[in-house]
């Protein structure tokens, strides 16, 4: 078996020069073999950086588009042909959308050895720790406490038992992030399980350290992303400077990357995103330094029920997994891209255990809003 081709599809909601919110974009790729198997993958990053790195043609040695170091390989091969791809992008890869890009051809992979194999990712990643997951619902904040109140309210009575919130207007104001969060909290009660993401939007560490004093109070279980995961001596100073945790790391590639967040900005909870930190073969390395540092995975996970499927098995072949992020986005990519996307029941995502990703796309979507 052989990788005959690979397909990249970008898709927008709004127009071109239109703000773009999360979950509003995506890139999808197909690892397509001339055995007629189709791999399944996505990044969330940037759609038209993701796909230039992919189809580049080669500059020099360092400079190879991905798909092109693929084409003829074995798709089985997967850390060995992940290696390639690291090593031959070297200078316009290594970090950044360069791993987004390999993220996605990884995932695809995976899906490919499972339907290959015949045997579920979770399997071939080390075994099934659980049948469902703990699901916390994500939504991007209203412009008034009130409709953030009922936005809690709603999906507090859909069954999910721990949310977050985030983007949007929070960390603009600090007056308006008090009013939101003292809103939510008294919607939800005293003991709900409630964090917040920042997005890094509280820049400093002299911002944040009074934002945790003054929200203190309001017992959140984490603060997210309150400033830039650039900053390792900020993140170590707001140790312990309130009751909630520290999250972060979304942003962050690699084992590289995560090994200095670990060692120097030691974070209560760590957050790769499986489709930009590396795909199924980096997150399960950065889930070895996370262990052994005795720091809570617990990945990021906002975009199309794609990352969501992903997220999924890798969680279940994980010790420690039982926390996985469930998107509210409304955006169609969310929504309807994915016709058989996992659901929210009772307050879990079950784990299936069905072979490769099992992704029904829905065609229409994808050709309404393909760029």
């Amino acid at each position: 078996m052989k990788i005959a081709d690979v397909e990249v599809i970008c898709l927008r909601v709004p127009k071109e020069n239109d703000i773009c919110e999360w979950g509003e974009d995506a890139v999808i790729v197909r690892v397509i073999t001339d055995t007629g198997l189709v791999g399944l993958g996505e990044s969330d990053s940037s759609p038209p950086v993701v796909k230039a790195i992919i189809e580049a043609a080669n500059s020099n040695l360092y400079c190879y588009g991905l798909k092109q170091l693929l084409i003829g390989e074995n798709p089985l091969e997967i850390q060995r042909l992940w290696d390639k791809m690291y090593w031959s992008s070297n200078y316009m890869g290594r970090r950044g959308a360069g791993i987004h890009a390999i993220s996605a051809i990884d995932i695809a992979l995976w899906d490919i050895a499972s339907q290959y194999y015949q045997t579920p990712i979770h399997i071939l990643l080390g075994g099934k720790y659980r049948d469902k997951i703990r699901a916390y619902g994500t939504f991007i904040p209203e412009d008034s406490p009130e409709k953030n109140r009922k936005i809690a309210s709603k999906l507090k009575k859909q069954g999910f038992t721990s949310l977050k919130f985030g983007g949007g207007i929070l960390g603009d104001d600090p007056h308006m992030d008090y009013q939101i969060i003292e809103a939510v909290r008294d919607e939800l009660g005293s003991d709900y399980e409630l964090q917040i993401d920042l997005a890094t939007k509280w820049l400093t560490y002299g911002h944040a350290v009074n934002m945790f004093k003054r929200l203190d109070k309001f017992n959140l279980n984490w603060i997210e992303e309150p400033i830039l995961a650039d900053d390792l001596k900020g993140y170590s100073k707001l140790l312990g400077v309130s009751g909630a945790k520290l999250a972060g790391g979304e942003s962050l590639t690699t084992t590289y990357e995560f090994n200095d967040f670990l060692k120097y900005a030691q974070p209560d909870i760590v957050q790769p995103d499986i489709t930009r930190c590396g795909g199924f073969s980096e997150i399960r390395k950065i889930n070895d330094l996370a262990t052994m540092r005795g720091t809570k995975l617990v990945p990021h996970g906002f975009s199309t029920g794609i990352l969501l499927s992903a997220t999924v098995q890798f969680l279940a072949a994980c010790q420690h997994g039982d926390l996985i992020e469930y998107s509210q986005s409304n955006s169609p990519l969310f929504t309807k891209l994915v016709k058989n996307i996992l659901p929210f029941e009772n307050g879990y995502v079950k784990v299936p255990d069905t072979v490769g990703l099992n992704i029904d796309l829905d065609e229409e979507i994808i050709e309404k809003y393909k760029i």
